[in-house]
């Protein structure tokens, strides 16, 4: 079955039902990157998920818990033949975090190191208030062939994102970030073939309610009037252009 939307950094597991946020997402035909924010995490969003025809599993280490489980990165490395997704992983610079930052380089380098070993992953990144660092240590260690980078709600600059292009990456825009007038020269700079939608659910709200699992309906409708194309021309884009990624 072909999916008719696209959810690239998803939640799941952080909404009252995994199960339930699954079925959503399976009936509603949404082709979803279930991110994961902890190794340990992993076992059960895939063993949910493991019959779904829409869902797919991503094995994380989120920058912002690496502070106190950057010991699991042994086991991230134990369960990363497991599954072709990397996410939520990452760099995040912002004030509550940056006191890890440098643990967190350490651990985002052996993790890209691992990825770069193993070859044809796709990962979704993180880059909270450092996007440089992000890309350098991508570019640095992952390119050449050896995986694919989907930027999760991007906030670099336009120069970081036209840098980012350059490198091949992708980019996840939910709902949120129109909120932003930097939104304006981001999109500018991303050719259409590299975009694509996410919900961050449930961290991305409306009306003060967690987002819907899958639900992009919004971020579509927004994005397709910023790029000039119908609704349904901007869905038949982010399924091509995740087609391609995948391919």
């Amino acid at each position: 079955m072909k999916p008719d939307f696209v959810d690239f950094h998803a939640h799941l597991d952080l909404y009252p039902d995994l199960a339930e946020a699954i079925r959503i997402c399976d009936s509603s035909r949404i082709a979803t990157l279930a991110v994961t924010t902890t190794p340990r995490a992993f076992a059960r969003n895939k063993e949910l998920a493991e019959r779904s025809s829409f869902v797919r599993v991503a094995l994380g280490l989120h920058p912002q818990l690496v502070a106190e489980r950057a010991s699991e990165l042994a086991l991230f490395a134990d369960l990363l033949p497991q599954t072709r997704y990397v996410g939520e992983v990452g760099l995040d610079a912002s004030p509550r975090h940056y006191r890890s930052f440098e643990a967190q380089k350490e651990v985002f380098g052996k993790i890209l190191k691992l990825c770069a070993e193993a070859g044809d992953k796709v990962l979704s990144l993180h880059s909270v208030r450092c996007a440089k660092h992000v890309l350098d240590m991508v570019e640095a260690s992952l390119l050449m062939g050896r995986g694919a980078v989907v930027l999760h709600w991007f906030t670099g600059s336009a120069s970081e994102t036209r840098r980012a292009v350059d490198m091949g990456c992708y980019f996840s825009i939910n709902e949120r970030m129109f909120a932003s007038p930097k939104v304006g020269a981001v999109l500018k700079a991303i050719p259409t073939d590299r975009l694509l939608t996410e919900t961050d659910g449930p961290f991305v709200e409306r009306d003060g309610v967690p987002i819907q699992p899958g639900d992009v309906s919004k971020v579509v409708s927004l994005l397709a009037l910023r790029i000039g194309k119908t609704v349904p021309e901007t869905q038949q884009l982010l399924l091509r252009n995740l087609s391609v990624l995948v391919s």
